[in-house]
């Protein structure tokens, strides 16, 4: 299970990155914020972000971030 929650933590990366090169494309200093705080990210995200499968890259990264972490978690507790 812990692959699993790797593979899931990897494809929030992913979409994030995504994000964040959008981001620092509109401004640097939104980049720079977004790179430090997880937050603002989240707020561009669903504000500013624009992308035509939007709705689909905010989606998976949230749902991605919380299964890979719960995995994690779950596995590293040896609850799986």
């Amino acid at each position: 299970m812990q692959i699993l929650g790797s593979l899931f933590a990897i494809v929030s990366l992913v979409c994030s990155i995504i994000i964040l090169i959008d981001a620092f494309k509109s401004a640097i200093w939104k980049g720079i914020v977004g790179i430090l705080c997880g937050l603002y990210l989240l707020y561009y995200g669903i504000v500013e972000f624009k992308h035509p499968n939007k709705t689909v890259i905010l989606a998976v990264w949230l749902i991605s971030a919380i299964l890979g972490g719960g995995l994690s978690v779950m596995s590293s507790s040896g609850r799986i």
